[in-house]
């Protein structure tokens, strides 16, 4: 994911229209190839602030996360990289990719074999360019509206992360789900560029890669990014 481009509260406006969040996706993104993974295609922005401002202005409320959806981040690229390098640690399985964005994790969990994938997001919009995205690259991939964190563990055979650890409260909540998540036997990795709050001393580190990355979100047009696993 990525650190907020700027704070403000959410301020509804009633009596809006019903978004088509399916044509939203459509119309304001090209269909791309994210750098690291080129044998896929996403609906991606340009630009990070244009739609982002545009987004307010559909729903009628200020303050909104950024659109991570329309973006490949640096540890979504490198986890679905590894997947597709390493298929026989999806093949046959059923999968997670957790806070999705895009989908390009579940995405390349399902072209390398996978039994069955589920991108969990609780952003509409998110869910909205995961379906586009699947049917752009002509799998079948679940898109739900979940905070799998509270659900019970036990659910997946393998459990996929990008991105999660930006912010310690989300951080906290998920490290401790996780943990719940490889005590029941899933196998769990989490691709990442060193956010400030991975818990390196629970990982082993299986890859690194440098990733191209929209300069506009991050720090550097390069992200040095390592997919790791979660220690039994």
């Amino acid at each position: 994911m990525g650190a907020r481009l700027r704070d403000g509260r959410h301020r509804p406006v009633s009596g809006a229209a019903p978004i088509d969040r399916a044509a939203f996706v459509r119309d304001n993104t090209r269909v791309l190839a994210p750098p690291h993974v080129p044998e896929l295609r996403l609906h991606l922005a340009d630009e990070a602030t244009a739609l982002w401002e545009k987004t307010e202005e559909e729903l009628g409320a200020m303050g909104l996360p950024p659109p991570y959806w329309a973006f490949a981040w640096a540890g979504g690229q490198a986890l679905a990289r590894y997947v597709l390098d390493n298929p026989g640690i999806v093949a046959g399985r059923s999968v997670l990719d957790f806070a999705a964005g895009s989908g390009v994790v579940g995405i390349a969990a399902m072209r390398a074999g996978a039994a069955s994938a589920v991108s969990t997001e609780i952003d509409g919009f998110a869910l909205a360019a995961i379906t586009a995205n699947a049917a752009l690259n002509d799998v079948a991939v679940t898109a739900r509206d979940e905070d799998t964190t509270a659900e019970p563990a036990g659910r997946f055979d393998v459990v996929l992360c990008g991105d999660v650890f930006y912010e310690k409260p989300m951080a906290e909540k998920v490290l401790a789900w996780l943990e719940r998540e490889r005590a029941a036997g899933a196998t769990v990795l989490v691709g990442d560029p060193g956010r400030s709050y991975l818990p390196k001393e629970r990982l082993e580190a299986v890859a690194e890669y440098r990733v191209p990355v929209t300069r506009a979100l991050e720090d550097s047009e390069i992200k040095v990014t390592r997919v790791w696993r979660f220690a039994g």
